[in-house]
């Protein structure tokens, strides 16, 4: 169950992008938002008129959250993330509803465009831009500043003389010869300069030529550059690009009230492609200036970041042996890779927004740890344990008796240990008695335990009595001087959440909590966890069955045998199709195991 009321409590009013997990912690959606917290706060009102919305909330279990500078950037990063997680309900995202580039071409007097969709033209792609009137806009301006071809193909090999667009200088018009191939090249690689967001060293060396025509009384031609440099600027107002550092990683640290969060801010070719927050977890005893000199030997060395290690890595505060860490993750990167801080400028900016979501990450998880520690207090409260630090509850998944598996997830007293999970293939029993199946999972996981340590607190039952007192049954010969507690948790007659009743050895009638209660968050929270798990591998195992061919597992016939049936009859379709003396004309295949063979094939 996500509890929307609390995490709501901890959402900024700031520009961001918000990314929805369901169960299995598959991003089914990504959003921008001028407000996060209004923005956010729309999903889970009362009355939601859209179908979709509705649907879409019913699957959350958790969101996350990046704070951008600006609603523009929010635009950017949530384009690259639906990119990347290909989320289920961003919907008008897919199928090339994409933002668009800017394309030069890799013809031989190369094409300035606007391009939209995937990227199958050659050519070097500039971009995104958060929308189509951006990169017109920008068309435009650059025509201007540089004036390269963008008419297109065909109306440019048809030319026999140069059309309007020569006459108002906005093309050199290489289709004629009005330029020379090296002249139009040097446009190309100034455009492509421009474009790829190193605008002030262009401007610098126009600057540069500028001076020199003047110095040269050449004063119509430093007019023409003046206006150039001019249009630059303009242009640069419009480019995506979020300044002039061209690759980065930006580290954050934020520590409070025990709880550390690591935010790390990636940008390449000039824009944040992504964030992502890290929690490590801090001996009792350690330092604060121990935590991110750890964390960057663990993330970069390791190779945890799972990307190519930038040539720079900006942190938020200094650490002891810099040099060394940073000769370390250089030699590792076989490349030059630098630990700076920054104190003024672009990199002061990053920095800041990666501290500030970094603080923002770090108040969320405190709260939601708080309201871990209610839960599991309201629980130990409820039922009257001494302590309760460790529970483990079981479920059971089949289909009409098939595959039956049972699982076993783990939860102490910071939410889901999913280490220490397990599942277990249910064998020798009755198919479709979920009272024997619960037995054997009970005797698989207790039955040779000797680490008392692992021995849990509370099991909770995913079940009615009938299955709880299949635990009863197993721990009356415990020989342990800790004994768990036993719950059976039955779902109400409309099953729906809310309506459970829990089941005690001592009290086999069971009671109701309220809706409300932390208590019964909680024992929803795990008994879903189980059920998810136990599904989940019983999904994969039948799914394996399904893939099964009937050609295996028949005695004599081995894999030469299997490979020679479906060379020479075509295919498992050649296969399943033939008749026992077709069978039998394969080389190798005698009557008899043809028969056997055709039983296989056609005994359901």
């Amino acid at each position: 169950m996500f509890d929307a009321k609390t995490f709501l409590k901890t959402v900024p009013d700031l520009p961001g992008v918000y990314r929805m997990l369901d169960q299995k912690d598959t991003v089914i959606y990504v959003g921008k938002a001028k407000q996060l917290k209004k923005r956010l706060s729309s999903y889970f009102r009362q009355n939601v008129a859209a179908v979709k919305t509705r649907a879409l909330v019913s699957h959350i279990r958790q969101v996350e959250f990046t704070v951008t500078q600006s609603e523009t950037e929010a635009l950017i990063l949530e384009n690259n993330l639906i990119k990347q997680f290909l989320p289920k309900y961003n919907v008008l995202l897919r199928d090339d509803k994409s933002y668009p580039f800017i394309l030069i071409s890799g013809h031989k007097h190369p094409r300035i465009s606007a391009h939209r969709g995937p990227r199958k033209v050659e050519g070097q792609y500039f971009g995104p831009y958060p929308s189509t009137g951006a990169v017109w806009e920008s068309l435009k301006l650059l025509q201007k500043v540089f004036p390269i071809r963008q008419c297109e193909d065909g109306f440019y090999r048809a030319r026999t003389r140069p059309c309007l667009q020569y006459q108002l200088k906005l093309c050199s018009a290489p289709c004629v010869g009005k330029i020379s191939d090296e002249d139009y090249a040097e446009q190309v690689r100034n455009t492509s300069l421009f474009l790829s967001g190193k605008s002030h060293q262009l401007i610098e060396q126009l600057v540069g030529t500028m001076e020199q025509a003047s110095n040269e009384l050449a004063f119509e031609k430093a007019a023409g550059i003046r206006d150039q440099i001019i249009s630059l600027r303009k242009v640069q107002e419009q480019q995506y690009v979020s300044g002039d550092q061209e690759e980065m990683d930006v580290v954050a640290l934020e520590w409070s009230h025990g709880v550390a969060c690591v935010h790390v801010l990636f940008i390449r070719d000039h824009k944040v492609l992504g964030s992502k927050n890290f929690f490590p977890k801090v001996p009792a005893d350690a330092e604060p200036t121990e935590i991110l000199p750890s964390f960057l030997a663990q993330f970069y060395l390791s190779g945890a970041g799972g990307q190519m290690v930038p040539k720079e890595i900006v942190l938020s505060q200094s650490i002891e042996d810099e040099t060394e860490l940073a000769q370390a993750i250089s030699e590792m990167a076989q490349r030059k890779v630098s630990l700076t801080l920054a104190k003024r400028g672009e990199k002061a900016r990053y920095l800041a927004l990666a501290q500030k979501n970094a603080a923002v990450a770090a108040a969320t998880r405190l709260s939601v740890k708080d309201q871990v520690a209610v839960r599991y207090r309201e629980l130990r409260e409820l039922l009257g344990l001494v302590q309760l630090e460790r529970m483990e509850c079981f479920d059971i998944s089949h289909t009409m008796g098939q595959q039956t598996i049972a699982s076993c997830v783990v939860f102490d007293g910071q939410g889901p240990n999913k280490s220490e999970y397990r599942r277990f293939n249910v064998e020798g029993v009755t198919p479709g008695d979920d009272y024997a199946a619960m037995a054997f999972a009970l005797e698989k996981r207790y039955g040779k335990l000797q680490d008392e340590s692992k021995i849990p607190d509370l099991i909770l039952i995913d079940g009615g009595l009938g299955q709880l007192n299949q635990a009863v049954e197993f721990f009356s010969g415990w020989t342990f001087a800790h004994k768990p507690l036993l719950v059976g948790v039955a779902k109400g007659t409309s099953r729906k959440p809310g309506l459970e009743t829990l089941i005690l050895p001592d009290n086999p009638t069971g009671f109701a909590l309220p809706a409300e209660s932390p208590a019964l968050h909680l024992m929803q929270q795990i008994r879903d966890e189980a059920h998810r798990f136990a599904i989940t591998g019983h999904r994969n195992k039948r799914g394996k069955n399904l893939l099964k061919s009937p050609l295996e597992n028949i005695d004599g016939v081995g894999e030469k045998r299997r490979q020679a049936l479906l060379q020479y009859l075509g295919g498992l379709q050649g296969v399943l199709k033939a008749s026992v003396d077709e069978l039998a004309t394969v080389p190798g295949i005698s009557r008899q195991q043809a028969e056997k063979i055709y039983q296989a094939c056609h005994q359901n």
